[in-house]
């Protein structure tokens, strides 16, 4: 009884109790399990969609949604893939209305906090599978329930060397820790945490920091660098960025090719080799063909796309076009506006893209990076507000070079990100636009 009274706190003024506790249960259990995460989610979006003050079309950043829905609909009845592209529109039309469904739960600073912190605990299984299975030999398949859930940990990491965890691939899990990264950041740089627990957060982010790094993923070492300034904020910006550029700066002389040769030998000698050596590919040089690279797949792309500019092939289209073109299987094209355009069409992937650019940028325009928040004791939860823009920021650069959102997990979360970067925008109700940054004691909710 405790346990459920502790998670009804925080709850935003007229959000559904019971939604507000499965919500916070669902964030806890996504990276671990996609299945029992939404079981807790679905009933949450259920109950963030009754009784709402405001209907689904009141609110215009839904329409970008409604319209994408609707050319996705017509287009799926022409698609060159078939029936996967039914099957593929699973992907977006349920996250279309969970955008709204989850607001409820976001609306308050406190909440985005609570909500921030409940993913950051959920990724500690992420971390002990990832350690296990790298120093320690560990290896699935691990059932539960009698096989209903699966985690299929690779012994050594998959690829092989790489830490993956509780995900399918080494790129999934350093996408994952890559958005959390803001949220490790925020908890240890709070100010309302005493020694003790300052400690504990120390210790994780230490190991969510290797564990990052240990995927191998250069997407997710970007993530990790970029976070640090966007969490921290501008006013720290005059001593932050000059030390972040020398810091980099031997890893740049080191990994761009056209260096002078003492100045990269020396840089070399700096930076492990492991680290340039990643970044500038030379490991997988001689290995790949063209046909496996990230520029062949873009090209043959933007091919598809000029031959169907409108409706797209459908979902799943590019697993099928590549090999025919190229002869060699690729899943998808390493870059989701793209992919969007392929499977959807050109005004599908500007609608979608758009509108993601917009929630950013107007939250930018709003002052989420500069703003004090008035009436939040020593919580200083303006900083989670960073984070989470920072973590939004972050996904969607990710989605430039990899589509880690095939992952249900990193779907989910990604809908759940600019669903609170919404709230974000609109501190009273989605029928007040206000121009005035977002203030503690001014939130109020969206239903």
């Amino acid at each position: 009884m405790k346990f459920v009274n502790w998670l009804g706190q925080d709850c935003p003024s007229h959000a559904n109790i019971a939604g507000w506790r499965t919500f916070q249960l669902g964030l806890f259990l996504l990276p671990s399990s996609a299945l029992l995460s939404g079981l807790f989610l679905v009933f949450s979006i259920v109950l963030g969609s009754r009784n709402r003050a405001n209907t689904y079309l009141e609110d215009p950043w839904n329409w970008p949604l409604v319209c994408t829905a609707f050319l996705m609909l017509i287009g799926s009845f022409y698609a060159y893939s078939g029936w996967l592209a039914w099957v593929g529109l699973a992907n977006w039309l349920p996250f279309f209305w969970s955008f709204w469904a989850f607001q409820p739960y976001l609306v308050t600073a406190q909440a985005r906090r609570r909500c921030s912190l409940w993913l950051l605990a959920g990724t500690f299984p992420v971390l002990i599978t990832g350690f296990g299975q790298l120093w320690w030999g560990w290896h699935g398949p691990w059932e539960l329930l009698n096989g209903t859930i699966v985690w299929f940990v690779s012994p050594g990491g998959e690829p092989e060397g790489r830490l993956s965890g509780l995900f399918d691939y080494a790129n999934i899990a350093g996408a994952w820790l890559a958005i959390i990264w803001p949220f490790c950041l925020a908890a240890l740089l709070q100010h309302s945490i005493n020694l003790y627990r300052r400690s504990f957060v120390l210790l994780f982010a230490i190991s969510h920091v290797a564990a990052l790094i240990l995927t191998d993923s250069r997407n997710a070492w970007g993530g990790l660098v970029l976070a640090i300034p966007f969490v921290i904020g501008p006013i720290a910006w005059p001593w932050l960025l000059p030390i972040q550029v020398l810091v980099l700066l031997p890893v740049v002389l080191a990994t761009v090719p056209g260096v002078g040769s003492e100045l990269q030998i020396w840089a070399r000698k700096v930076v492990p080799e492991s680290l340039w050596s990643r970044l500038n590919d030379m490991r997988y040089m001689q290995e790949r063909s063209l046909e496996s690279t990230r520029i062949s797949q873009w090209s043959v792309a933007i091919k598809l796309i000029s031959e169907q500019p409108w409706l797209g092939w459908g979902a799943a289209a590019f697993s099928i076009l590549y090999p025919l073109r190229t002869g060699q299987w690729h899943g998808h094209s390493h870059n989701l506006p793209l992919e969007i355009a392929v499977s959807h069409g050109l005004p599908v992937s500007l609608l979608l893209n758009a509108t993601i650019l917009a929630l950013l940028i107007t939250a930018l325009r709003r002052g989420v990076l500069v703003r004090q928040m008035k009436g939040s004791g020593n919580c200083h939860i303006e900083i989670f507000d960073r984070a989470w823009w920072s973590a939004t920021f972050i996904l969607v650069l990710l989605h430039g070079a990899d589509i880690p959102l095939f992952d249900s997990r990193l779907n989910i979360a990604g809908w759940i990100l600019l669903s609170g970067l919404r709230c974000l925008i609109v501190p009273s109700s989605l029928n007040s636009f206000d121009s005035e940054p977002l203030v503690d004691d001014q939130a109020t909710n969206l239903v």
